[in-house]
Protein backbone atom coordinates (compact mmCIF):
# COMPACT_ATOMS: atom_id res chain seq x y z
CA UNK A 1 0.00 0.00 0.00
CA UNK A 2 1.39 3.60 -0.94
CA UNK A 3 1.09 5.85 1.99
CA UNK A 4 1.64 9.47 1.13
CA UNK A 5 2.46 12.32 4.07
CA UNK A 6 3.99 14.87 2.31
CA UNK A 7 3.31 15.84 -1.42
CA UNK A 8 6.44 17.57 -2.19
CA UNK A 9 9.87 16.11 -1.68
CA UNK A 10 12.39 18.55 -4.16
CA UNK A 11 13.34 15.69 -5.36
CA UNK A 12 12.59 15.84 -9.19
CA UNK A 13 14.03 19.87 -8.78
CA UNK A 14 16.66 19.11 -11.10
CA UNK A 15 14.31 17.13 -13.90
CA UNK A 16 15.00 13.29 -12.98
CA UNK A 17 12.42 11.16 -10.97
CA UNK A 18 12.71 7.54 -9.50
CA UNK A 19 11.21 4.85 -10.87
CA UNK A 20 9.52 2.20 -9.31
CA UNK A 21 12.95 0.30 -8.65
CA UNK A 22 14.36 3.63 -6.89
CA UNK A 23 16.53 4.30 -10.59
CA UNK A 24 16.56 7.76 -11.06
CA UNK A 25 15.81 8.85 -14.62
CA UNK A 26 15.46 12.01 -16.49
CA UNK A 27 11.70 12.88 -16.71
CA UNK A 28 11.30 12.78 -20.43
CA UNK A 29 12.67 9.34 -20.31
CA UNK A 30 10.38 6.90 -22.44
CA UNK A 31 9.20 5.03 -19.82
CA UNK A 32 7.97 7.88 -17.81
CA UNK A 33 6.14 9.01 -20.98
CA UNK A 34 4.80 6.12 -21.21
CA UNK A 35 3.43 5.78 -17.52
CA UNK A 36 3.13 9.53 -17.47
CA UNK A 37 0.38 9.27 -20.33
CA UNK A 38 -1.38 6.45 -18.83
CA UNK A 39 -1.52 8.86 -15.95
CA UNK A 40 -3.14 11.57 -18.04
CA UNK A 41 -5.63 9.31 -19.50
CA UNK A 42 -7.10 8.18 -16.36
CA UNK A 43 -7.54 11.97 -15.93
CA UNK A 44 -9.55 12.17 -19.05
CA UNK A 45 -11.64 8.69 -17.82
CA UNK A 46 -12.64 10.15 -14.55
CA UNK A 47 -13.62 13.81 -16.57
CA UNK A 48 -15.77 10.93 -18.81
CA UNK A 49 -17.16 9.48 -16.07
CA UNK A 50 -18.99 13.04 -15.17
CA UNK A 51 -21.25 12.08 -17.84
CA UNK A 52 -21.88 8.81 -17.25
CA UNK A 53 -25.12 6.75 -16.10
CA UNK A 54 -24.62 3.92 -12.95
CA UNK A 55 -23.12 1.08 -15.36
CA UNK A 56 -20.92 3.12 -17.43
CA UNK A 57 -19.43 4.88 -14.42
CA UNK A 58 -18.74 1.45 -12.75
CA UNK A 59 -16.92 -0.02 -15.92
CA UNK A 60 -15.16 3.62 -16.19
CA UNK A 61 -14.15 2.99 -12.48
CA UNK A 62 -12.72 -0.60 -13.01
CA UNK A 63 -11.13 1.22 -16.37
CA UNK A 64 -9.35 3.86 -13.57
CA UNK A 65 -8.14 1.41 -11.18
CA UNK A 66 -6.66 -0.49 -14.24
CA UNK A 67 -4.98 2.69 -15.24
CA UNK A 68 -2.56 2.75 -12.00
CA UNK A 69 -2.00 -0.72 -12.17
CA UNK A 70 -0.63 0.02 -15.54
CA UNK A 71 1.38 2.91 -14.41
CA UNK A 72 2.81 0.35 -11.52
CA UNK A 73 3.61 -1.87 -14.00
CA UNK A 74 5.08 0.44 -16.97
CA UNK A 75 7.43 2.32 -13.98
CA UNK A 76 9.09 -0.97 -12.66
CA UNK A 77 12.11 -2.23 -15.43
CA UNK A 78 13.78 -4.90 -14.95
CA UNK A 79 11.08 -7.61 -15.26
CA UNK A 80 13.92 -10.05 -15.39
CA UNK A 81 14.31 -9.27 -11.50
CA UNK A 82 10.67 -9.69 -10.55
CA UNK A 83 10.83 -13.53 -9.55
CA UNK A 84 13.80 -12.46 -6.72
CA UNK A 85 11.92 -9.34 -5.54
CA UNK A 86 10.97 -9.33 -1.99
CA UNK A 87 7.45 -7.62 -2.76
CA UNK A 88 7.02 -8.56 -6.61
CA UNK A 89 6.31 -5.39 -8.63
CA UNK A 90 2.28 -4.85 -10.13
CA UNK A 91 2.21 -6.34 -13.92
CA UNK A 92 -0.84 -6.32 -15.73
CA UNK A 93 -2.41 -9.71 -16.31
CA UNK A 94 -4.35 -11.44 -18.93
CA UNK A 95 -7.72 -10.92 -17.05
CA UNK A 96 -7.76 -7.24 -17.50
CA UNK A 97 -7.55 -7.57 -20.98
CA UNK A 98 -10.55 -10.52 -21.19
CA UNK A 99 -12.74 -8.38 -19.30
CA UNK A 100 -11.94 -5.31 -21.49
CA UNK A 101 -12.66 -7.95 -24.64
CA UNK A 102 -16.18 -9.18 -22.35
CA UNK A 103 -17.33 -5.90 -21.89
CA UNK A 104 -16.59 -4.95 -25.48
CA UNK A 105 -18.62 -7.69 -26.94
CA UNK A 106 -21.20 -7.04 -24.54
CA UNK A 107 -21.49 -3.36 -25.62
CA UNK A 108 -20.89 -3.67 -29.26
CA UNK A 109 -24.17 -7.20 -29.43
CA UNK A 110 -27.00 -3.80 -30.12
CA UNK A 111 -24.77 -1.79 -32.25
CA UNK A 112 -25.32 -1.68 -35.81
CA UNK A 113 -22.46 -2.24 -38.10
CA UNK A 114 -20.53 1.00 -39.31
CA UNK A 115 -20.87 2.14 -42.97
CA UNK A 116 -18.32 4.98 -42.37
CA UNK A 117 -15.72 5.89 -39.96
CA UNK A 118 -17.63 7.73 -36.79
CA UNK A 119 -16.39 11.32 -36.27
CA UNK A 120 -15.92 12.10 -32.28
CA UNK A 121 -18.71 14.06 -30.80
CA UNK A 122 -23.02 13.38 -30.64
CA UNK A 123 -23.57 13.19 -27.19
CA UNK A 124 -21.70 14.80 -24.16
CA UNK A 125 -20.14 11.43 -22.71
CA UNK A 126 -19.36 10.23 -26.55
CA UNK A 127 -16.50 13.02 -26.83
CA UNK A 128 -15.35 12.22 -23.61
CA UNK A 129 -14.66 8.61 -24.22
CA UNK A 130 -13.12 9.77 -28.08
CA UNK A 131 -11.26 12.19 -25.82
CA UNK A 132 -10.01 8.63 -24.32
CA UNK A 133 -9.47 6.87 -27.06
CA UNK A 134 -7.09 9.11 -28.72
CA UNK A 135 -5.13 9.52 -25.43
CA UNK A 136 -5.07 5.60 -25.08
CA UNK A 137 -3.62 5.11 -28.76
CA UNK A 138 -1.00 7.90 -28.03
CA UNK A 139 -0.18 5.93 -24.90
CA UNK A 140 0.01 2.81 -26.74
CA UNK A 141 2.39 4.42 -28.92
CA UNK A 142 4.30 5.50 -26.37
CA UNK A 143 4.05 2.08 -24.55
CA UNK A 144 5.43 0.39 -28.13
CA UNK A 145 8.30 2.87 -28.53
CA UNK A 146 9.43 2.32 -25.07
CA UNK A 147 9.45 -1.78 -26.19
CA UNK A 148 11.61 -0.98 -28.67
CA UNK A 149 14.28 -0.16 -26.86
CA UNK A 150 13.95 -1.80 -23.33
CA UNK A 151 11.97 -4.60 -22.08
CA UNK A 152 8.11 -4.15 -20.85
CA UNK A 153 5.27 -6.47 -19.94
CA UNK A 154 3.55 -7.50 -23.44
CA UNK A 155 -0.07 -7.50 -21.48
CA UNK A 156 0.74 -4.01 -20.97
CA UNK A 157 0.60 -2.96 -24.51
CA UNK A 158 -2.25 -5.52 -24.94
CA UNK A 159 -4.06 -3.28 -22.61
CA UNK A 160 -3.96 -0.43 -24.06
CA UNK A 161 -5.09 -1.52 -27.85
CA UNK A 162 -7.96 -2.90 -26.18
CA UNK A 163 -9.06 -0.14 -24.32
CA UNK A 164 -8.60 2.27 -27.09
CA UNK A 165 -11.26 -0.19 -28.99
CA UNK A 166 -13.19 -0.37 -25.96
CA UNK A 167 -13.53 3.31 -25.82
CA UNK A 168 -14.45 3.67 -29.12
CA UNK A 169 -17.24 1.19 -28.89
CA UNK A 170 -18.46 2.87 -25.33
CA UNK A 171 -18.35 6.22 -27.37
CA UNK A 172 -20.75 4.63 -29.42
CA UNK A 173 -22.98 3.10 -26.85
CA UNK A 174 -23.54 6.49 -25.27
CA UNK A 175 -24.67 7.99 -28.95
CA UNK A 176 -27.97 6.06 -27.94
CA UNK A 177 -26.70 2.60 -29.03
CA UNK A 178 -25.04 4.62 -32.38
CA UNK A 179 -28.23 6.31 -33.45
CA UNK A 180 -26.93 9.32 -32.92
CA UNK A 181 -23.16 8.44 -34.07
CA UNK A 182 -21.78 11.45 -36.61
CA UNK A 183 -20.99 9.79 -39.75
CA UNK A 184 -18.07 11.03 -42.07
CA UNK A 185 -18.73 12.21 -45.20
CA UNK A 186 -15.97 11.66 -47.15
CA UNK A 187 -15.20 15.13 -49.79
CA UNK A 188 -18.39 16.66 -47.95
CA UNK A 189 -16.74 20.16 -48.18
CA UNK A 190 -15.12 20.60 -51.18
Amino acid sequence: MVVLNKIYTRTGDKGDTALGNGERVAKHAARVNAYGTSDELNAFVGVARLQADNEMDAALMRIQNDLFDLGADLCRPEMDQDAKAEYPPLRMVTAQIDRLESEIDAMNKDLSPLRSFVLPGGSALSAHLHVCRTVARRAERLATDLASSEEINPAAVKYLNRLSDWFFVAARVANDNGADDVLWVPGANR
